[in-house]
């Protein structure tokens, strides 16, 4: 290795190391002080609106949940409208008995966050989830474990919802 070479090296790492010292000030944390506080605020202050099939209300439990900590303001500001369309696919098949031997839940969120007051929307988007689970020759288990994934993906949609209404409320304030 010539010297040239371990001169470029080691300057290349000086500003790696040096590059969080130059861009420290440009970023703040969401949910940390005065804006924290005020964000905290705005996210207590968005309804869900009711969701249909059993995987809506999965995930407006987990939205309520993850906005409110599952107490509903009465002077909410904003709705949140979110309607669902899942669709299961079966990756593996058993080549001798011809069934499935795992689904995929697959489940899209289109969502808007909409002052109450009316206007337009302040935010909309599509947040999307995938479960995998297996399936046997025990119906009783394939329900519990096609439901168990609906509860996965609701959680993931919820987290995703969740970040990106926190994301555009903070850019708003």
């Amino acid at each position: 290795m010539s010297l040239s070479d371990k001169i470029t090296r080691r300057a290349s790492l000086a500003l790696a190391l040096a590059a969080p010292l130059f861009v420290g000030g440009c970023f703040q944390p969401m949910y940390g002080g005065a804006s924290g506080a005020l964000l905290t605020s705005e996210l207590r202050g968005i309804k869900v609106e009711p969701i249909p099939e059993r995987i809506g209300h999965y995930l407006s439990n987990e939205l309520r949940f993850a906005l409110s900590g599952g107490e509903e303001d009465p002077n909410a500001r904003y709705r949140l409208v979110i309607s669902l369309r899942q669709r299961i696919q079966a990756p593996l098949v058993d080549t001798v008995s011809g069934r499935a031997t795992s689904g995929m839940l697959i489940v899209d969120a289109d969502y808007r966050l909409v002052p109450i007051a009316g206007g337009e929307a302040i935010l909309s988007g599509v947040a999307f989830g995938t479960a995998s689970y297996d399936r046997t020759s025990n119906r009783f288990s394939n329900l519990r474990a096609a439901r168990d994934a609906e509860i996965r993906s609701a959680k993931t949609l919820a987290d995703q919802i969740r970040t990106r209404v926190s994301a555009a409320l903070a850019q708003r304030a």
